[in-house]
């Protein structure tokens, strides 16, 4: 027979087993995602991060746990939700979009590894030494979505090639990316011989006085920055746009499906398999790989959509040059 006094610590032994064994368990890796946009807004390239996460063998909540962080357009919150996930000293910091947000996170830290995906050339703006060998903490996937400004200011000339004015909506609150894009488009500017009316819009009633400024100022036709935050206002600024008669180009494809009047960039199936990829090199990065070895990801195809409905109610005609060059016409 067990003495009473045994068999009371035996017990106590016995429970501290389940808690002895759970804190034995390692702690899953963390990856801070840091966007600029809202949740929803963010959901097809969230999903595509997980599904490049579980090819790298990681499932979120299994082996894997993800903080997110969302700016919302508000730039300004930034470096208080950088310095956050620094401070929990995450494995990896995961940034699907905002030039501003990636320069954010290399000044916070040089020993985190950082997977961005951004629009600007991330060699021209000293965030890596080359595309092929990045060198340093961060690697990732890049739209070059502010060098096609040129290209599309010509477009849109070609368009509306009686047009002496025409404006170009940016967010200095994203200002390394909007300067970009201003310098290409200035250049496209001075050689078509047009005049560009530079117009910085941060929020849904700066976008709104955005618009009155354009016809104040008599803009001819509209050419849309690549920042994501116009991305998540699609549907506003189509609407303004056709609320004012204003042609305007888009850098990403699917705005033209929503009623903008053309659109050249990366498109969303891409831009969505770029996600993808960022998401297996946080995986590949959780299994030590350096991001200094993993070469920066480049598009492979840019798409030329035209809707030749919204061109219909402008009163263009579309030249047929342009409609032979597009990928796809929406009528």
């Amino acid at each position: 027979m067990i003495p009473r006094r045994d068999f009371i610590t035996l017990l106590g032994g016995a429970a501290a087993w389940p808690l002895a064994a759970r804190a034995q368990q390692p702690a899953l890796p963390v990856i801070g995602y840091l966007s600029a946009r809202s949740p929803d807004a963010d959901t097809p390239f969230t999903t595509a991060f997980r599904k490049g996460l579980s090819e790298a063998g990681y499932v979120e909540d299994r082996n894997v746990a993800i903080e997110y962080r969302w700016a919302e357009g508000h730039y300004d919150t930034v470096p208080t939700l950088i310095a956050d996930l620094v401070r929990r000293r995450v494995a990896v910091i995961a940034i699907p979009g905002g030039t501003a947000l990636v320069l954010a996170a290399k000044t916070a830290t040089q020993t985190i590894p950082i997977v961005f995906n951004i629009g600007s050339n991330p060699v021209e703006i000293g965030l890596v030494r080359s595309l092929n060998r990045p060198g340093g903490n961060l690697t990732g996937a890049t739209g070059l979505i502010a060098e096609l400004g040129a290209k599309r200011l010509e477009l849109l000339h070609e368009l509306v090639p009686l047009a002496t004015s025409i404006a170009f909506l940016v967010n200095r609150m994203n200002p390394d990316y909007a300067e970009a894009e201003i310098d290409q488009a200035e250049g496209a500017a001075r050689t078509v011989g047009v005049r560009l009316l530079i117009i910085s819009a941060s929020s849904p009633s700066e976008i709104e006085a955005a618009f009155a400024i354009m016809v104040e100022q008599h803009a001819g036709a509209l050419l849309i920055g690549g920042d994501t935050y116009f991305d998540s206002q699609s549907d506003q600024i189509v609407a303004l746009a056709a609320r004012h008669s204003i042609p305007a180009c888009y850098p990403y494809p699917n705005q033209s499906f929503v009623g903008g009047l053309v659109s050249y960039g990366s498109s969303r199936a891409n831009r969505v398999n770029l996600m993808r990829q960022m998401g297996l090199y946080a995986g590949r990065i959780l299994n030590g790989e350096k991001p200094a070895d993993l070469p920066v990801i480049q598009p492979t195809k840019f798409e030329l959509v035209i809707n030749l409905k919204t061109a219909k109610a402008l009163g263009l005609t579309v030249p047929q040059s342009l409609l032979v060059a597009a990928d796809e016409v929406i009528e």
